[in-house]
């Protein structure tokens, strides 16, 4: 099979007409996919589904003493503290256990240094002329969103394969201005790239010219492996505390993708003075989260042995349906040199950059043909990828037999807009 750019125009133009017949046969089955975002498919949520069934008698409401059924407790109930320390590596009293969202958690870290600064700010960020903000990219539409919804002046450092460009990142912390970083350090949103080692500590050890510089930790997918076994991870936490920074890192992790999006568990981890700052500001705006769903969480989790040998579970799920995809990208995609695409082993996306210019037309034609995915331009800050080329491709909803459906769909608009592009 040739690349486009090494076909002739003739060949281009009977492949061209080809695909097109492939197209619209594929929009005349009336399809209704949706691969837009990270969701957990029906066949991994009813796998935990039994947690609903533990806590059925009275004194099951107990926890360390405490009545789960009660006021109080604001940063977690200590069983949950303990075990989400056990996942993360880190100590108990560095946690604070929150309600169903990591994203809630981070939108209040931030919005609190806006309204009442941070353990070492001089004044709230509201009265700051300008706050800016390191984006590595491609990255997670939604922490963008965040920052953005501040007001916060976004700039973008690219992704490497070690993780973000390090020397960018050192570079733009000597601006006082620059008060915090976005990252996903495992299995990143979308690309899957895991942060080296030497990524990590040159992260850790960073002197930012803000004294209340936050680094966002966003471990979503500290133990969600589906192509190989687990893997290690470094304490942030107690890696920056070594370099002197222990107040700088603010880490999140969740249950959205071990138990339930809706029904989960949200964390934040940090240093001691941290959370006890942030669990006094919280303790205004509410008296304790949803303790009943902590100890539900405890108890059907229980540590992190139990909860690892859970996510392989999981992994025997999706598995299949990130091979779905990769092996149409292999055979459909990859001899055309239309578009490159990572590997991943573990996270939720596959990250594919097509050809510059094509793919909101590959992503409109989607759509035309009845698959939903992500928005073109989604994994960038303002939602604008300047060579319009990052599409991120979320395989975990769908069954298997759906997902080739619009894989191949994914394909076919794929060609059509590379040949649009070439000039067919």
């Amino acid at each position: 099979m040739k690349k486009y750019t090494e076909m002739t125009p003739q060949e281009r133009q009977a492949e061209y007409a080809a695909v097109k017949a492939k197209f619209e046969q594929l929009k005349g089955m009336g399809l209704s996919l949706n691969m837009a975002r990270g969701k957990p498919g029906k066949a991994q949520l009813d796998l935990v589904t039994p947690i609903f069934g533990l806590l059925t008698k009275p004194e099951d409401f107990v926890s360390d003493g405490i009545d789960v059924r009660n006021y109080g407790e604001v940063a977690g109930i200590p069983a949950a503290r303990r075990l989400f320390a056990d996942i993360l590596g880190c100590k108990p009293e560095q946690v604070f256990v929150g309600g169903n969202a990591s994203l809630q958690l981070m939108y209040d870290a931030v919005s609190k240094a806006f309204t009442h600064g941070l353990v070492h700010s001089e004044k709230p960020w509201c009265k700051l002329d300008k706050v800016k903000w390191i984006c590595p990219v491609p990255g997670y539409d939604r922490h963008f969103k965040v920052t953005e919804s501040f007001g916060v002046e976004m700039i973008t450092v690219p992704m490497t394969a070690e993780g973000p460009d390090m020397d960018k990142v050192e570079e733009l912390i000597k601006d006082p201005a620059v008060k915090g970083m976005w990252n996903v350090p495992k299995y990143s949103n979308p690309e899957g790239v895991v942060y080296s080692a030497e990524t990590v500590r040159r992260l850790a050890a960073m002197k930012p010219a803000a004294p209340d510089f936050m680094l966002m930790w966003d471990n979503a997918y500290c133990i969600h492996e589906f192509d190989c076994d687990f893997v290690e991870f470094p304490d942030i936490i107690d890696l920056c505390a070594q370099y002197g920074n222990a107040d700088m890192v603010y880490e999140f992790a969740s249950t959205s993708k071990v138990t339930f999006p809706g029904a989960g568990v949200g964390v934040m981890a940090s240093s001691e003075a941290n959370i006890a700052y942030f669990t006094k500001l919280i303790n205004i705006q509410t008296i304790g989260y949803d303790k009943i769903n902590q100890l539900r969480h405890v108890l059907f989790l229980k540590d992190r042995a139990h909860t690892l040998e859970l996510m392989k579970q999981h992994a025997a799920i999706l598995a299949p349906k990130f091979h779905a995809v990769l092996d149409a990208l292999d055979q459909e995609i990859a001899p055309l040199g239309i578009a490159d695409y990572k590997r991943p082993v573990g996270g939720y996306f596959i990250s594919v950059d097509a050809m510059p210019g094509c793919a909101k037309r590959t992503l409109a034609l989607c759509k035309e043909a009845g698959v939903t995915m992500t928005g073109a331009g989604a994994t960038f800050p303002y939602g604008k990828d300047p060579q319009d080329s990052n599409i991120r491709i979320a395989p975990s909803l769908p069954p298997v037999a759906e997902l080739e459906q619009a894989i191949a769909v994914f394909c076919t608009c794929l060609k059509l807009a590379a040949l649009e592009k070439l000039g067919v």
